[in-house]
Parts: structure tokens; C-alpha cells; sequence
């Protein structure tokens, strides 16, 4: 938290505030003590170890089970000084600020969510109660809704002014985010009602820890696994450029480019992740296609353009078993098809390509001109813009073009670094990247020289 703003200092020191203010003025009448001291236990315990989601820097602590049982058990003041628990937990050891600001936001979460369930007419759970949906299953959901939303826009504020995350991220992340504290906060409506039970008590605390862990050991099957993934792909893409040092780093920004126009024309998080594969993978299929070829520093013949044109159908080869792709592999098979029909390798036109295809040529085309080749320098992102202009609608989706240059206007393009070659290794490197748009190939047998893409000169 070092080097805050000071809009997010205030910011913080307002939370802090009126957290100790409803604290100190709250009533604690006839709250119950012991039930405080148990689920303060399971509390610090749980928020100890936290589960972490497929969403950068995120993570979902175990205490909202404590949390929300605590609005149940102890009401409003009780939940408050629950959450003030959060200043003396297992995290965030090196970092009195965040824990003195996670202590005041959980404190105003367990606060806010008490009035709503009380508000609603909730109860505690009481043996043979005969409405308990109606006294307690409907309050306790609002209640928690309630602790989900006041816990994400209090972070939300203090990540905005803090410039550690922009809105468009918090949207993105926040499916998942809810997802995963609206599940851990069921978890208290268990213990509240195992609670109740004649002969339990305090000890349902203890009871609800094993399935509280099996569920965080799920989610980090669930990480790990993705974590798989993403190092499988990463080894994939890595073989493809060691085949050429001009065009290292070009995967991952034809994912980053792609991921990009995804968001931008609203697509569905899950596709936007599958995009982001797709871009990473676009050019497999070239592990397929002879180093010879690749690396021709003059014009190709024909069976070696035919060979070219084959990388995408090989790419389809090497990952179609790869299940989790899924769309993905629509975008790698037909990432050079041509709006005018005349691309490969089957010559879709219009509509015909698939609309990960459509995204993925447009940001291979813009990365490979803003890329320094050792026959040309590097296109500036101005020109390499005029140049998508002018051939959207012929070559590009216009619609995918015009959701590109707008994402670029917000986000930037940051253009690869010149290459610098180990000596032992010029003689043999690619004097031309055939996939450049603006690398002229002469094709035996055609007068009009045509670039990687099929953009005629």
C-alpha cells in the first residue's frame, strides 16, 4: 500500500472510520460471547488460508463462512466485531494497512448484511420452526448478496483510486469473484444451522471445516489445472518461435491483440479466455511446415507457398485432441481466410469465417507490422492503423477492425524490441517471416507480388 494516492488514503481512512464509529456506537446487549469466541476462532482459521480463483491476483477468503453465520447468531454488532478479526489474521503480516482496512470492510460488511436480514424478518434457526424458508433461507440469502456486494465495491474503491486495477478489469474479474464468495458464504447458513441443533452448538464450527477445505482444495485443483494448460500452450508456442528468432514474443501479443477485440465487441468471458488460447496457438500448425521453407529469404515456388498455406490445417492436427480449446480451434484453422474469400485454406468468405478467426487475422496482421524483420524495420502503429483500414472489409471483418483500433486507442500497443541474434545462429535465421503483411512473396507462376497474408502491393 506504499505510495497511495492521496484520494485513496482518504478513501481509506474513511472506511476505517466509519467502521469504528458504528462499532463504538452499536448496542451488544445480550449478545452471545462464546458463540463470538467460536466463530472468531473458525474465523481467523479460515481467512488464514484463503482459496485462490482462475482470476489474477484474486482470492476468496474461507471466512465469509464465519461471516455469514455471524449475521444469524450474533446480529449486526455481533457480525461488525467479527470482521474486526480480520486486523489480527494469518495474511498480510508485512502490511498493517491492508489488514487495518480489511478488518473495517468486513466490519461494514457484517454490519450492513445483519440490518438486511433482520430487516427481512430473519431468525435464528429454532427447532421445529415451521416457516424456517420464510424466517431464515430468504433473509439469509439477501444477507449475503447483500456482504458480496459491499465487500466487492468497497475493494473495488480502493483498487480504482489506488490505480492497481481499471474498471473494465474489476467487471471482468467479478463473475468469478462473486461466484466464489457467494459459495463460501452458504457455508454459514450450514453452520448457523447445524448451530441449533440440541447437542452441537459451538461445535458445528468444527464439523463445517472438513467440507469448508475440501471445497478450497477443489478450487486449487480447479488452478492448478489451469495452470497446466496455460504452461502446455505456452511449451507449444515456444517450439513454434525457436524456429525463428524474428518472430518471438508474436504469439503471446497476437493473444493479447485478440483478447483485445474479444472484450471490445462483448464477448462472453469464457470465449474471451478461449480467444486468448486460440491467439496463443494460431500458428502451430507451422511445427509441421519444413525449417527450409520458414526460413527462404527468397521467393517461394509453389509447392513451398502450398506448404505454407497447410500450417493452419497442421495446427488443427496438433491440438484438436486438446479438449478445452474448444472454439479455439475454429480461430486456428481459419485465422488466414480473407473477408474477399480469397484467403486458406478454404477460401471462407463474409461471415463464413468463424468470428475467433476474423479477431486473430486482424491482430496478426498488426503485430507482424509493428515488428522489425532483419529485410525492413518495423511499421509505426500509425501506419500499421492505415493500413488495417484500408483493407477492412476486402481482407478484415471492418466491425473486428474498427473494435481493434478502438481498444488500441484505450489500451495502447506497446511493439516488440529489435531482435538481437546469438552469433552462432544468423547464418541460419529466416531472412523473411511468411506471415508479414507487409513482407512481399512472389509466388512462381504469378506476376503481383502478394504478402504472407494476401495483401496485394
Amino acid at each position: 500500500m506504499r505510495g497511495l494516492p492521496p484520494a485513496a488514503w482518504a478513501y481509506v481512512c474513511g472506511v476505517v472510520a466509519l467502521a469504528a464509529g458504528l462499532i463504538a456506537t452499536a448496542s451488544y446487549d445480550g449478545l452471545d460471547w462464546r458463540a463470538l469466541a467460536v466463530l472468531a476462532m473458525l474465523f481467523l482459521i479460515c481467512d488464514s488460508a484463503p482459496a485462490l480463483l482462475n482470476v489474477e491476483r484474486a482470492r476468496v477468503s474461507l471466512s465469509f463462512a464465519a461471516s455469514l453465520a455471524s449475521v444469524v447468531l450474533l446480529g449486526p454488532a455481533g457480525a461488525a466485531l467479527l470482521g474486526v478479526c480480520a486486523i489480527v489474521t494469518g495474511q498480510r503480516l508485512f502490511a498493517p494497512v491492508k489488514r487495518i482496512f480489511n478488518g473495517a470492510q468486513f466490519a461494514l460488511c457484517g454490519y450492513a448484511s445483519g440490518v438486511v436480514f433482520g430487516a427481512l424478518g430473519g431468525q435464528r434457526f429454532e427447532p421445529g420452526q415451521a416457516k424456517w424458508v420464510e424466517h431464515v433461507i430468504g433473509p439469509f440469502v439477501a444477507a449475503l448478496v447483500t456482504f458480496v456486494l459491499v465487500n466487492m465495491l468497497l475493494v473495488a474503491g480502493i483498487l480504482l483510486l489506488s490505480r492497481q486495477a481499471t474498471a473494465r478489469e474489476l467487471l471482468g474479474a467479478s463473475g468469478a469473484l462473486a461466484f466464489g464468495c457467494l459459495g463460501y458464504g452458504m457455508f454459514g447458513l450450514l453452520i448457523a444451522g447445524l448451530w441449533s441443533r440440541v447437542g452441537i452448538g459451538p461445535f458445528a464450527a468444527v464439523l463445517v471445516l472438513l467440507p469448508l477445505f475440501i471445497a478450497r482444495w477443489a478450487l486449487e485443483q480447479t488452478r492448478a489445472q489451469q495452470q497446466a494448460h496455460a504452461a502446455t500452450l505456452a511449451a507449444l508456442c515456444q517450439a513454434v518461435e525457436t524456429k525463428d528468432y524474428y518472430t518471438r514474443g508474436h504469439s503471446e501479443r497476437v493473444s493479447r491483440g485478440s483478447v483485445m477485440i474479444a472484450k471490445e465487441v462483448g464477448m462472453r468471458p469464457d470465449r474471451v479466455e478461449a480467444i486468448r488460447y486460440a491467439g496463443m496457438l494460431h500458428d502451430v500448425g507451422k511445427l509441421g511446415v519444413p525449417t527450409k521453407v520458414l526460413q527462404k529469404s527468397g521467393s517461394l515456388t509453389e509447392e513451398e507457398f502450398a506448404a505454407i498455406q497447410l500450417h493452419p490445417m497442421r495446427g488443427l492436427e496438433i491440438v484438436r485432441e486438446i479438449g478445452f480449446l474448444d472454439e479455439a480451434l475454429a480461430g486456428i484453422m481459419h485465422h488466414h481466410e480473407k473477408m474477399n474469400g480469397r484467403g486458406y485454406p478454404m477460401g471462407l468468405a463474409g461471415d463464413e469465417i468463424p468470428e475467433f478467426a476474423r479477431a486473430i487475422s486482424i491482430a496478426d496482421a498488426f503485430d507482424c507490422m509493428t515488428s522489425t524483420r532483419s529485410y525492413r524495420a518495423a511499421r509505426t502503429v500509425e501506419e500499421a492503423v492505415e493500413e488495417l483500414r484500408r483493407c477492412a472489409g476486402d481482407h478484415f471483418d471492418p466491425d473486428m477492425v474498427e473494435a481493434f483500433l478502438s481498444a488500441l486507442e484505450r489500451d495502447g500497443w506497446e511493439p516488440p524490441k529489435p531482435v538481437v541474434l546469438p552469433e552462432d545462429d544468423i547464418a541460419e535465421t529466416t531472412q523473411q517471416d511468411h506471415d508479414d503483411p507487409s513482407a512481399p512473396i512472389r509466388v512462381a507462376g504469378e506476376g503481383v507480388p502478394e504478402t504472407g497474408d494476401g495483401i496485394r502491393r
